[in-house]
């Protein structure tokens, strides 16, 4: 069987990090790479003595990844959020991929994502997906603030079984980091914008958030979610409105100031 290391980013993450850690002790390594958190996450982290410890300062997602996949030990990475695990049988899934072997240098892997205490079945989140096994050597995260995806020099397919994603802590969590996320989204945007030499209007601050709110809650069934899918459906508008304004405010020379810098 092909050996596998564990990748787990962190920063404040005691609620999740020992489930975490838990579900992913069947790899070879694993590394938690940390970004100073001032709870207990690194006591949490520390206390299993198979996991590596690394730090760094965070820069954005993307960057924290890129900078611990070539630290692997071992040719297939299983990259994993804290507040994410793996169900048993996606495990199974993994393990019988790394027996058996693959001409594939990755998987995507879709999630059923609980958010404010409810699995939410529509709402658009019924497609989430997001690469988290790959070949340490042929993938890495584009180098985007937000959002990014692994680009890969082999082909990609798909696993069948899912990650649970517990995305949700508390709404005052929740509020900071959509502001963080607002900010590096408008960002990335800018720039392309910038390049096109495109400017943001009425009609776009106006139209893009009732788009992704009808998309959602109409066409993507949110309404089948009850108040939580009216709840995200209308989370996502807000995140819409506020960073489309971000870019306006850019581009009239503001700058953006990263929350959890405060």
């Amino acid at each position: 069987m092909q050996k596998i290391t564990a990748i787990i980013p962190t920063f404040n993450e005691e609620i999740h990090i020992k489930a975490a850690i838990e579900s992913v002790l069947w790899c070879d390594e694993i590394i938690v790479v940390d970004s100073f958190s001032t709870d207990k996450t690194v006591e949490i982290a520390k206390s299993f003595s198979q996991v590596k410890l690394l730090q760094r300062d965070y820069q954005y997602s993307a960057s924290q990844k890129n900078w611990t996949i070539p630290q692997a030990k071992h040719e297939w990475i299983f990259l994993l959020d804290a507040d994410e695990i793996p169900t048993p049988k996606l495990v199974e899934e993994i393990k019988t991929i790394l027996k058996t072997g693959t001409p594939h240098a990755g998987f995507w892997v879709y999630r059923n994502t609980h958010f404010m205490g409810k699995a939410i079945k529509f709402s658009g989140w019924q497609s989430d997906r997001v690469i988290r096994l790959f070949k340490r050597d042929e993938c890495r995260y584009q180098d985007l603030k937000v959002h990014a995806e692994i680009e890969s020099k082999g082909e990609i397919s798909k696993l069948k079984n899912k990650l649970i994603h517990y995305t949700y802590k508390d709404f005052s969590s929740y509020l900071k980091k959509a502001d963080r996320y607002t900010n590096w989204g408008a960002m990335d945007r800018f720039t392309k914008m910038q390049k096109k030499n495109q400017k943001i209007g009425v009609f776009e601050i106006i139209t893009k958030p009732v788009f992704r709110f009808l998309r959602h809650y109409v066409l993507k069934l949110g309404v089948l979610d009850g108040i939580h899918g009216f709840v995200v459906s209308s989370l996502g508008a807000y995140n819409v409105f506020i960073r489309t304004v971000k870019i306006w405010r850019l581009q009239n020379g503001e700058t953006l100031t990263d929350p959890f810098n405060k």
